[in-house]
């Protein structure tokens, strides 16, 4: 076999060195847009398709627009359904905070950031679609997709950053997390759909007659963060988040409750400090 003359391998590190170059200024520039057209992700609300309500533009690196995105659509866009449990507001979203977040976090790692065109995500009266300009590997089809399969990821950087800062897995099973919290929470599973241009995906609200009991878990959120934090007081959010299976987000949102609360408070400096439990042991 001809070797290839060292033109072609210098052409060949000067590609991968753009690669590499384009995903830190995606991951780590404050305004990545300066160098990337489209690096950024558009919320809209239409009362159908022609009648646009408001909208939105999430600008910064791509750790920031998980977060922000996130966060505006659930505070702007989604209306949650308001309950007490004794003096406790619970919060219930037509979409599951877990499936809504993994689905921001898979359109942002796997875009084709070469297309030039936003992230959208549209959200209706019963429905939110999420729009990724994005490809499939060459092959695969959304049946594939979820189905087990390898982790495949359209950006590798910037999925193993994502991946060094806890905020995905790295066995590829995003799609099936996204499935599992909306059966958990009771509500329609998501519709994925992949045409020539990118992937849709569509969490469909539940009507009266649609829903279905959610399945319920042994212990909430902040009943076990309080019990992990009681045995294992110098724990971060981040280990706790990977110790019960939950977003570090949810459990950012969950613990910032229970100090609101006076349930859980934080002993020390930022480095070396620890958590305190009410009316727990600590150490």
């Amino acid at each position: 076999m001809k070797e290839p003359d060292a033109a072609l391998i210098d052409k060949l590190r000067l590609i991968d060195g753009q690669y590499l170059k384009r995903a830190a200024v995606l991951l780590f520039h404050p305004d990545p847009e300066r160098f990337v057209t489209g690096a950024y992700v558009k919320i809209g609300h239409f009362r159908t398709d022609a009648d646009l309500l408001y909208h939105d533009e999430v600008h910064g690196d791509l750790f920031s627009q998980v977060d922000k995105t996130t966060d505006l659509l659930l505070t702007k866009y989604l209306k949650a359904l308001i309950s007490y449990e004794g003096i406790q507001r619970v919060e219930t979203y037509p979409v599951p905070e877990e499936a809504l977040r993994e689905a921001v976090l898979n359109a942002i790692a796997h875009k084709d950031y070469g297309s030039g065109i936003p992230i959208q995500i549209s959200v209706y009266d019963d429905r939110v679609m999420l729009w990724n300009p994005g490809q499939l590997p060459p092959g695969w089809t959304v049946e594939r997709l979820t189905q087990k399969h390898s982790s495949h990821p359209f950006n590798p950087d910037v999925a193993n950053a994502f991946f060094r800062a806890g905020m995905i897995e790295a066995w590829g099973r995003g799609i099936e997390r996204i499935v599992e919290a909306c059966k958990t929470a009771g509500v329609p599973e998501p519709e994925f759909r992949y045409e020539q241009t990118g992937l849709w995906t569509v969490f469909r609200f539940a009507t009266a007659g649609e829903a279905k009991t959610p399945v319920k878990t042994p212990v909430k959120t902040p009943e076990r963060i309080l019990e992990v934090l009681a045995g294992s007081p110098r724990l971060t959010l981040a280990e706790v988040a990977g110790m019960i299976g939950k977003s570090l987000r949810a459990v950012e949102r969950a613990s910032a409750r229970l100090v609101k609360e006076g349930r859980l408070r934080y002993v020390g400096p930022r480095k070396g400090g620890r958590w305190e439990v009410a009316g727990g042991d600590g150490e």
